[in-house]
């Protein structure tokens, strides 16, 4: 697998497993967050962009 450039090192693919569509994180940003594999996030559409969020009780 090739590596990106520095300057597209945020630029990801949308990819699609069965019905279902998914992207990776950077991990810099997950482990920043300190979100952890199976944590529950909450997904929310502003104008054109996705917000992700850390999920509350």
């Amino acid at each position: 697998m090739v590596r990106r450039q520095l300057k597209n090192k945020n630029v990801r693919n949308i990819q699609k497993n069965q019905h279902t569509y998914y992207v990776t994180l950077p991990i810099e940003h997950v482990k920043n967050l300190k979100w952890q594999e199976r944590q529950k996030v909450v997904v929310t559409k502003r104008g054109k962009s996705l917000i992700i969020k850390d999920w509350e009780k």
